[in-house]
């Protein structure tokens, strides 16, 4: 347990993944960890993030999970930014002084540069593909990442390092499904008065980047369920704890 609290973490995207893994981090005694997300809390998020509720609605995603993980260990040094992961602000993050860097991102463009700079660290590099349109728990694996078959994000990476020329410098572990259902979602709003789109410019938080936010008029949805993106959540944070142990 003292070796596993003394380890260094960094999640970069804390919604439906990787909300879940920070909580399973906490309790499983991580003690410091930074977590890094742009956005705030949207009605939309409601049926897989952990921190969002009808009465988070509107508020900084960073700063109400911080205080859910204060609330799960009162030690824990948690430091929350919100920011986001850009070519811009990459070096801010000093990722090179973590033991592990955790990659929830939904962007490719900001995933691939991540997996690029996370692979010349020392620190263990674990990756999320995607998450979405999946509903069979029992097809979510663990792969490394060149290795990861029937996953259109995973396709994508490959496609974008092979078109640049640039690789990641070393391997590393994936979660992943290979499932891939048909996409029924539509690309409106969800039309309430809580929907964070219409009102991008009011609410608390840095205005710099209410522009970068996550808004359900982009042109594609896909649809998400709590049991998938909590599994992939929780086993991204298995591969910490094991890994740590495995030091111990």
């Amino acid at each position: 347990m003292e070796g596993i609290a003394s380890k260094r973490v960094i999640i970069f995207g804390v919604g439906g993944v990787g909300s879940w893994c920070a909580e399973s981090l906490i309790r499983s005694g991580i003690r410091h960890l930074t977590i890094v997300d742009s956005d705030r809390v949207c009605i939309t998020n409601i049926n897989r993030q952990l921190m969002a509720t009808t009465k988070t609605v509107g508020q900084v995603k960073v700063d109400v999970l911080k205080e859910r993980l204060l609330s799960i260990n009162p030690k824990a040094e948690i430091t929350a930014l919100q920011q986001i992961f850009t070519e811009e602000t990459a070096d801010s993050f000093d990722i090179g002084s973590y033991d592990y860097i955790i990659d929830a991102i939904d962007s490719l463009k900001d995933k691939s540069l991540l997996i690029m700079m996370a692979t010349r660290t020392k620190a263990r590099f674990y990756s999320s593909m995607g998450a979405a349109l999946k509903l069979d728990p029992t097809r979510i694996r663990v792969a490394e990442f060149w290795q990861v078959k029937g996953d259109p994000l995973a396709r994508a990476l490959r496609k974008r390092f092979k078109q640049n020329d640039q690789y990641p410098r070393r391997k590393f572990k994936c979660v992943y499904s290979d499932e891939l259902l048909q996409n029924k979602g539509h690309n409106t709003t969800c039309g309430t008065e809580q929907c964070m789109c219409p009102k991008a410019k009011l609410g608390p938080g840095n205005p710099d980047l209410l522009n970068h936010e996550w808004c359900s008029s982009k042109a594609q949805i896909n649809g998400t369920l709590a049991h998938i993106t909590a599994i992939f959540g929780f086993t991204l944070a298995g591969l910490v704890i094991q890994d740590a142990v495995s030091e111990s």
